[in-house]
């Protein structure tokens, strides 16, 4: 099996990498992997924990290879144990990333770039880019080749149904160079699924969540899933909102405030690449609950924090008697950490799907993220257990 990732020298794709290693070598534990519960037992027998490969595309420092990149992240954050990171150096030396796209990413992105002049595929058509793409991932695929995006968040693009909404007119759109109607994820999301390879959008970008890709997928018969994976605050907000439903309390009105640093805090420091997270983030309660109380999602920027995201919540709700009671809490995690297992999990279950010959959007995946394609169920303990259903009635089968 092997795994190409699309923003692989940030830092949840170069913290998965060195975890998946780690493990590998047998110098760290499990712990954080979905796919090693119990409830997943014989999974290993589709997919294994370990990559035979790994690849992906980057639009930084791609003269670099991935221990320096995960190095310098590393240097900012100390985010887990330095003698591991030593351990795996020779192994992700070897590593190294081919130039991707930054296609409509944003000034958020943009700003990154500028000073390392890495924008030269933007001046390639959308043909040229394409057959860039597609070519760095034909010399790395095989039969078991799962890619993910970990890019960073792109604004949002209007929804023109008359380019995205059918195959044929989307790659029309291509030949005829209509750049303004496309994004990095989406370009990567269609490599990826006209070639076979499953694909799964880690971030709140478009990726294949369009009709044109979605009807690829289903051609082709390869399996897809996202968007943005539920790590932090949003993992919280799923698993506890229930809560109020099952006892049939009131929400009143439910804020969010999220602080971070780091690229990603960067990026999204710019509203345009800010606004599809926080419909991503905003959206969940209403859709549990059944109806849609206030709501405020905030995401700033906080320097010092680097990669270690905090989120302050407040909960107002009506109970017996219409008394008005509150509820709060904090997450305080790191978000390379928290997110970097489940870049392993989703790849693992995607190749097990196309092992047993799913297509099209697997929504039994939505448990992995913010804003799951096709499914209406954002409760977190129902999305685990449609995952389990799904994973030993396909494991039984055939």
């Amino acid at each position: 099996m092997k795994l190409w990732l699309f923003g692989i020298y940030g830092i949840v794709g170069t913290t998965a990498i060195a975890g998946n290693k780690a493990i590998e070598k047998g110098i760290s534990e499990k712990t954080g992997l979905v796919s090693e519960l119990p409830d997943f037992e014989g999974l290993a027998n589709f997919s294994p924990l370990s990559f035979d490969e790994i690849g992906g595309h980057d639009i930084r420092n791609i003269e670099s290879n991935l221990y320096e990149e995960l190095f310098k992240h590393w240097e900012e954050n100390q985010h887990f144990d330095y003698r591991i990171l030593k351990q795996l150096k020779e192994d992700l030396e070897k590593i190294k990333a081919k130039k991707g796209t930054a296609l409509n990413c944003g000034e958020g992105v943009l700003e990154e770039l500028k000073p390392i002049e890495s924008l030269e595929n933007e001046n390639l058509s959308l043909e040229e880019i394409v057959d860039k793409l597609e070519k760095d991932l034909l010399e790395f695929k095989d039969e078991e080749t799962v890619a993910i995006n970990v890019a960073s968040t792109e604004p949002t693009i209007e929804y023109d149904e008359n380019i995205h909404g059918n195959i044929e007119n989307f790659e029309k759109a291509i030949k005829e160079n209509k750049k303004e109607k496309f994004t990095a994820s989406m370009l990567y999301a269609y490599v990826c699924l006209k070639n076979k390879i499953p694909y799964a959008n880690f971030t709140p970008s478009i990726g294949s969540n369009i009709q044109a890709l979605k009807q690829l997928a289903e051609e082709n018969n390869v399996p897809h899933a996202g968007n943005d994976g539920k790590t932090g605050e949003t993992l919280v907000k799923t698993t506890l909102a229930p809560m109020f439903a099952y006892r049939n309390l009131k929400v009143l009105g439910w804020m969010g405030y999220n602080i971070l640093g780091d690229l990603d805090g960067k990026v999204l420091a710019h509203k345009e690449n800010k606004e599809s997270k926080i419909v991503s983030k905003d959206k969940v309660i209403g859709k549990i609950l059944g109806y849609y109380p206030y709501t405020i999602t905030e995401i700033n920027f906080f320097p010092s924090l680097k990669d270690n995201k905090t989120a302050f919540d407040f909960i107002h709700y009506e109970g017996f008697l219409g008394t008005k009671m509150k509820f709060y809490f904090t997450w305080d995690a790191i978000d390379a950490i928290v997110a970097a297992p489940l870049v392993i999990d989703i790849a693992r279950f995607l190749n097990f799907a196309k092992k047993k010959g799913q297509k099209g959007v697997i929504k039994e995946l939505a448990f992995f993220f913010k804003s799951p394609m096709e499914t209406d169920i954002y409760n977190t303990h129902t999305q685990y257990q449609m995952l389990v259903e799904w994973f030993n009635k396909l494991k039984n089968e055939g």
